[in-house]
């Protein structure tokens, strides 16, 4: 679910300020907009839609600029939905299982924004994880998926980059995606399906910071052509510094996550 709109804040309770559906103040006395959800297709779980839906709203928000707590209703969420709050709470309990929300006694539940060492430590285990992902793509790929990584970067060159830094946001993230998959091992992907998920939120929060546009696309250029010639070691070894090049930038420069 990737579309969200304005929509006016509905009060939880008689007396105090006015909040919406993630605990927010009602616009007007902070300005913010409401997370609006549409109702849930009651042909599906609505355990299953519920979480999809929350989680979707979650990676797409904008939550490492913002230093604001955002709360979740489960009362209001429900409501917007369209069902009864159990699958609700049942999809929070999920999304906090995997780090995305976090319950607080006596306050209720909030999105969780990781620490920056949080952060350094899942790039960490990202580099190890796509590392051996590109050794076992130099053993297993056809020529032809190794050459749909280069496609992917066909509209980027010379000042066309950033004259396009959203789009290639989203392809950087879809190469990395890609590299996963490509290693054909299964495990390897469950693996990092949750952790990407992450590691997408910081991603697309750093690719315009620095010289990290820049530096991107010369690493991935780098990457496919030892993938290419079929160089393992090479490949393996210039994905992993490709990652941790990431995590040296956070280290250095992403004050944000303090």
């Amino acid at each position: 679910m990737n579309n969200v709109s304005h929509k006016r804040a509905v009060p939880v309770a008689s007396g105090a300020p006015p909040r919406d559906s993630v605990g927010r103040k009602a616009a007007g006395s902070m300005n913010e907009a409401r997370l609006v959800v549409a109702p849930i297709d009651s042909r599906e779980t609505f355990k299953d839609k519920a979480y999809v839906a929350l989680k979707n709203v979650i990676v797409s928000m904008d939550i490492y600029r913002s230093r604001s707590e955002i709360r979740l209703d489960e009362r209001q969420l429900a409501q917007d939905f369209g069902i009864s709050r159990t699958p609700v709470r049942e999809a929070m309990a999920q999304l906090e299982r995997e780090g995305f929300v976090r319950s607080v006694p006596r306050r209720g539940i909030y999105v969780v924004r990781k620490t920056k060492g949080e952060v350094i430590e899942m790039i960490t285990a990202w580099a190890a994880l796509e590392s051996m992902a590109a050794r076992l793509i130099t053993e297993r790929a056809s020529d032809d998926e190794i050459a749909g990584l280069r496609r992917l970067f066909a509209t980027f060159e010379g000042d066309k980059l950033h004259a396009k830094l959203d789009e290639y946001s989203e392809v950087n993230i879809t190469f990395h995606q890609t590299i996963i998959e490509m290693s054909k091992n299964h495990v390897l992907i469950r693996l990092a399906e949750n952790l990407f998920t992450h590691m997408r939120m910081i991603r697309r929060q750093t690719i315009g910071e620095e010289d990290r546009a820049d530096r991107s696309i010369r690493d991935h250029m780098n990457i496919i052509q030892a993938l290419e010639a079929r160089d393992t070691d090479r490949a393996e070894v210039l994905v992993r510094q490709h990652a941790l090049g990431l995590a040296e930038h956070v280290a250095k420069h992403v004050d944000y996550l303090d």
